[in-house]
């Protein structure tokens, strides 16, 4: 009976972890018809590290088919000169795959990676939020997620038994660390495709991130507009007259910064008043609900196109 019940619970713990991933089948996976359907398997996890590595982010890399992936794939064939149909086949996959560096790597956690500060839970209620000094990562594990575009459940999918929080530990990431994109010129944001893309001087697509828009409740600007400005690490200030108002906080509140604000770890601050471009504490659901008007990406994807953007550069609102 012991051994019995020994055997469940340890099913029982894998299924409530996830099923795993052999890292090695990651880095040899190549294009097979078919393979498209299944997922969380080895071609999709590489599929999307190869897309974030040419600088057309899926959003967050979790070895699944869905529309943020389809986005990226129909994005990657415009830049390529591809029939941009969302599909990927036999000739895209060989422009992305040219063989010479594993998707995946390994990583040894620094001191910073592991000591912080982070934060034990974050509140849902913004009036609970404004009480707390940083709206931090809530683990190390988060912060490594995050770090290397990934959803948490892959990552621990990669690394059974780690502990994520020692110096010196050795853990399996995503290969995500390529070179800056080139510097590109103006933006669009695509409200029906909910996609940004950044344009260089000669209209070639240089970058694309996919990207949660506004409702028809609270819809996103349409138009033209410039970059005002750019703030890391902001503050979110609410103010419920002017924006919206979450429950019952009917009050102006001052909300600190962090990567799981309400802004997330980006604000580029768009010429009309109250819109923006930022990142946000969800990034899985990045493309899945709508915002309140402005433009949500994940956290990276913000803080990289930061990099690309400077005051005066024209944003498009595409409808």
């Amino acid at each position: 009976m012991k051994t019995f019940l020994l055997i469940l619970l340890t099913a029982v713990s894998e299924a409530a972890a996830g099923p795993r991933l052999d890292p090695s089948a990651i880095n040899k996976a190549h294009y097979e018809a078919g393979e498209i359907s299944k997922g969380p398997s080895p071609f999709l996890v590489k599929l999307q590290i190869l897309l974030d590595r040419a600088n057309i982010s899926p959003g967050t890399i979790d070895g699944h088919m869905g529309n943020n992936l389809k986005i990226a794939i129909r994005e990657f064939e415009a830049k390529s000169h591809q029939p941009a149909d969302g599909i990927i086949d036999r000739d895209v996959w060989k422009l992305l795959d040219d063989g010479t560096e594993d998707v995946l790597v390994s990583y040894s956690i620094t001191a910073e990676d592991a000591e912080g500060p982070f934060v034990g839970s974050i509140p849902e209620d913004f009036a609970e939020m404004a009480r707390l000094d940083r709206l931090s990562y809530t683990s190390s594990a988060e912060l490594l997620a995050e770090k290397f575009h990934m959803h948490i459940k892959l990552l621990r999918a990669l690394n059974p038994g780690a502990h994520f929080d020692q110096k010196g530990e050795q853990i399996i990431v995503a290969n995500v660390m390529s070179a800056m994109p080139k510097s590109i010129a103006r933006l669009d944001v695509d409200i029906g495709k909910s996609v940004v893309r950044g344009f260089a001087q000669d209209e070639s697509l240089v970058v694309a991130y996919p990207a949660t828009v506004g409702s028809d409740e609270n819809p996103s600007p349409s138009g033209r507009m410039k970059v005002k400005a750019l703030v890391k690490n902001p503050k979110y200030f609410y103010r419920p007259k002017k924006n919206f108002q979450q429950g019952d906080n009917d009050q102006p509140l001052d909300i600190p910064p962090g990567p799981n604000g309400p802004v997330g770890s980006i604000w580029i601050d768009l010429s009309k008043e109250g819109y923006g471009i930022h990142g946000t504490a969800e990034p899985e659901l990045i493309g899945k609900t709508s915002s309140h008007g402005c433009v949500r990406l994940t956290n990276w994807d913000a803080e990289e196109l930061s990099e690309l953007v400077h005051r005066g550069m024209p944003v498009t609102f595409v409808e």
